[in-house]
């Protein structure tokens, strides 16, 4: 199969994912009942962006002609890939970056997402069966000749010990931060619920801490937030809500609610279901976080290693953290020029 058939069914994949096929949504389904985080609302968000952003026959084609990629892979390696479960499709970028390289790759998915990867790799089968040779699921990851694995900090010293003689890409915890101003307009803080909120944060692109400064108003704030006032439905997302709240009122934590997040003062950018962190800066001062990364950057990782992306004026746009496009790679690291280069 050339490069030029991939992106074609690639592009087909796209068509198909916003066709909403009887058999889509019969998977849709499977998914959200094995996994209660994975709602409704947040599987279609998933497969609107992978299918908008990443299976477009015109941005694959632009993609992979900036690599140089040759019509026809002509040492096809094997990539073991292991996915994370964290949000609905987290690992179908890995995929499709193996897949339009021309190698093969024998994945090992997360146990919390396997229906919806394992159902648009099977629509990719029935659409050309030759796919088979290209993507395969395995539990055990034998014969590979590289690794692309993505966990928390604890599995990646594993990966790192398994995998560490192999040509590797090998990813830990990150999350994303927001830096403020207090002149934000309205519908700057609505899109700023969108990162914060999607996919209950528990994303790497998901905003999980933000910089203000000293006089910031929260009420704007919390009252924007309270777009996503029907998470508080989910009795899941409730438990930790008031497990969280507990916690504050216990510990005598001072915090701010609109009765679906909690907001608090701490120096941590990874914050729990439901909790918001926040930091102050001094006026005219560059909040720590934010001193490695230039405001060009559109999805700075650079020295600070927990952040995969800040969301900001000069920044990634409020909104848009959870919108990657093609060449926005997890961790800063270019996932198609390490395939390319093996």
């Amino acid at each position: 199969m050339n490069l030029e058939q991939r992106i074609d069914l690639l592009a087909q994949l796209g068509d198909y994912c916003l066709s909403g096929s009887p058999a889509l949504e019969t998977a849709k389904h499977k998914a959200h009942a094995e996994n209660g985080w994975f709602i409704p609302e947040f599987i279609d968000l998933s497969i609107r962006q992978i299918a908008t952003e990443f299976l477009q026959k015109d941005k694959l084609t632009v993609w992979a002609n900036k690599y140089n990629l040759p019509a026809s892979q002509p040492s096809p390696k094997t990539i073991g890939l292991i996915m994370a479960g964290n949000i609905p499709l987290v690992g179908f970028h890995d995929m499709l970056s193996i897949f339009i390289s021309g190698h093969r790759q024998l994945i090992k998915t997360s146990a919390r997402d396997t229906t919806l990867i394992k159902h648009l790799a099977d629509r990719l089968i029935a659409q050309n069966p030759q796919v088979k040779d290209y993507i395969t699921f395995a539990e055990r990851l034998n014969g590979c000749d590289a690794f692309i694995a993505t966990g928390s900090n604890n599995s990646s010293r594993y990966f790192d010990y398994y995998f560490g003689q192999y040509p590797h890409i090998i990813r830990r915890n990150r999350t994303s931060i927001a830096l403020l101003t207090g002149k934000e307009k309205a519908e700057e803080l609505l899109a700023l619920a969108d990162d914060v909120h999607q996919y209950f944060g528990l994303g790497c692109r998901n905003v999980t801490q933000i910089y203000v400064p000293g006089n910031y108003d929260f009420l704007p704030l919390l009252d924007a937030f309270k777009k996503y006032q029907h998470l508080s439905d989910l009795a899941k997302y409730k438990h930790n809500y008031d497990y969280q709240l507990t916690l504050l009122i216990l510990n005598k934590k001072y915090y701010m609610t609109n009765g679906t997040i909690l907001l608090t003062e701490n120096g941590s950018p990874f914050s729990p279901i439901s909790v918001l962190h926040y930091q102050y800066y001094a006026a005219g001062g560059i909040p720590p976080a934010l001193t490695a990364h230039t405001p060009a950057a559109a999805s700075p990782a650079g020295d600070t290693p927990d952040i995969q992306c800040i969301v900001g004026q000069g920044y990634i746009p409020f909104g848009k953290a959870q919108r990657p496009a093609l060449e926005d790679y997890a961790d800063g690291v270019d996932t198609l020029q390490f395939l390319r280069d093996l």
